[in-house]
């Protein structure tokens, strides 16, 4: 250990006290801060204003649950599986966020961030501005064979309802900032770059979202998990109160027809 100890600016202990964030973890926190405040807080290092706070926790709310999402039905086999290991059940589920479920959030608010440190000069003012920016990051990562985050969902073919809602509340709160300008802008001119429509993902706007709150652009995927943990309780509640894994396994099991390797 080193002379000055382990340095954090979260939590310590003493047999007297908790304190967290340099306060009084009992007394000036418990039953005062809300848990999407504290999340914010924890990993900002500071607290939300009234109006980033509500942005944030719209965003907890967007990504929270889908229904039966690879995710949730990974959670669900676990727990038929494993039912005295919710521990392992809530993994399983966590496990599966990736580039297609979950982790776009981070992929887009990278890929925004990405754009905006690369652009020469100061950032657009109008919308024409944006929409000339967008069409240059675009055409740049086609010619590049890169794939861009957060265009198209499997479900929302024309419009994911949680985009303009999600965008809406951040002009409101007066938090939208160049990632959503330039994430609308992606929006407006995409099919002039690979010809034809399609929506704004509403995890890819979560990222933007989170990414003009100021938070760091590596943390945005836990920020999804943290919410989807949630969604994922509720998932598995629901699997105690009115189970579906059993037949979801019984019937891909039923289904299972064998096929030579080479076929």
């Amino acid at each position: 250990m080193s002379a000055d100890g382990y340095p954090t600016s979260l939590g310590t202990s003493d047999p007297a006290s908790i304190r967290l964030l340099g306060q009084d973890l009992a007394r000036d926190l418990m039953g005062r801060v809300g848990f999407g405040e504290l999340a914010f807080w924890l990993v900002a290092g500071h607290r939300p204003s009234p109006g980033q706070l509500r942005v944030f926790e719209a965003v907890l709310v967007a990504l929270a649950d889908h229904g039966f999402t690879p995710t949730a039905i990974a959670s669900r086999l676990t727990y038929l599986s494993a039912p005295d290991s919710l521990q392992g059940a809530l993994a399983a589920g966590l496990l599966g966020g990736g580039s297609r479920f979950l982790g776009v959030t981070e992929d887009t608010g990278l890929f925004l961030s990405s754009a905006l440190a690369s652009h020469q000069g100061p950032l657009p003012t109008d919308e024409r501005g944006w929409d000339a920016m967008a069409l240059e990051v675009l055409t740049g990562a086609r010619a590049a064979g890169r794939l861009v985050p957060g265009l198209g969902h499997p479900v929302h073919k024309d419009v994911d309802p949680r985009t303009p809602v999600l965008i809406r509340l951040a002009e409101e709160e007066g938090t939208k900032g160049p990632h959503l300008a330039l994430y609308e802008a992606v929006g407006r001119v995409h099919p002039r770059v690979i010809g034809r429509q399609l929506p704004l993902n509403g995890a890819g706007v979560c990222g933007a979202a989170l990414a003009d709150l100021g938070l760091p652009i590596p943390m945005l995927r836990g920020f999804a998990l943290l919410a989807r943990t949630a969604g994922l309780l509720g998932q598995l509640a629901e699997e105690l109160r009115r189970p579906v894994a059993m037949d979801m396994y019984l019937h891909i099991d039923r289904a299972a027809r064998y096929v030579p390797w080479d076929e």
